[in-house]
C-alpha cells in the first residue's frame, strides 16, 4: 500500500511498526478497530490504545524522534522531516499536519510503500513481526497507563 494512502487505523498500525525500540507488541481493541501497543518509550511504559492519527499526545513519540522538520498547513498539509534512525529525509502530504508528519515518519522507515496491515496480535522485533496467539503480559513495569485512566490514577477498591 502507498504510504500516501494511509489513514486512521492503518496509519496508526504502521506508525507502531515504525517504532521497534518502543513497541514490543501490537494488538487490537474495540472489536479490532483500534491499534493498541505494549512497550516502553524512553522510560515511559505504555499499554493500551495507540492512536497517533487522532491524538497529538500519542503522536508525540514521533515528534521526539525529529531531527529537522518543516510543517505547513494547506490543502493538503505538508511535512518535510529527518528522523532519528530514519534512512533519509522525507516529504509527505496529508489532510492535517499530524497526518503528514506520521506519513513522513513511516516513509522514513519503510520507503514509499508498506505491506498489508495484519489485524492479529503480534510481537515486534526490529522491522519484522511475529504473530502471537494473544497479547502477552508485560510484567516488567509497575504503573501502566490504561486507555480510560492516567498513570497514577487511584481507583476505588473492589467490593
Amino acid at each position: 500500500m502507498n504510504i500516501a494512502d494511509l489513514t486512521g487505523t492503518a496509519l496508526d498500525y504502521w506508525v507502531a511498526r515504525s517504532l521497534p525500540e518502543f513497541v514490543r507488541e501490537i494488538y487490537f481493541t474495540d472489536s479490532g478497530e483500534t491499534v493498541a501497543v505494549r512497550g516502553n518509550d524512553r522510560g515511559r511504559p505504555w499499554d493500551g490504545r495507540f492512536v497517533p492519527s487522532e491524538s497529538w499526545e500519542a503522536a508525540g513519540v514521533v515528534l521526539e524522534r525529529v531531527r529537522r522538520i518543516e510543517l505547513r498547513d494547506g490543502d493538503p498539509a505538508f511535512c518535510a522531516a529527518e528522523f532519528e534512525g530514519g534512512t533519509r529525509a522525507v516529504q509527505a502530504y496529508g489532510a492535517t499536519r499530524r497526518e503528514a508528519l506520521l506519513r513522513a515518519f513511516v516513509a522514513s522507515r519503510f520507503g514509499e510503500t508498506v505491506g498489508t496491515m495484519v489485524r492479529q496480535p503480534q510481537a515486534v522485533d526490529g522491522t519484522t513481526m511475529e504473530l502471537t496467539a494473544e497479547p502477552g503480559a508485560v510484567g516488567d513495569v509497575e504503573d501502566l497507563p490504561r486507555p480510560d485512566a492516567q498513570i497514577g490514577d487511584v481507583g476505588s477498591l473492589p467490593r
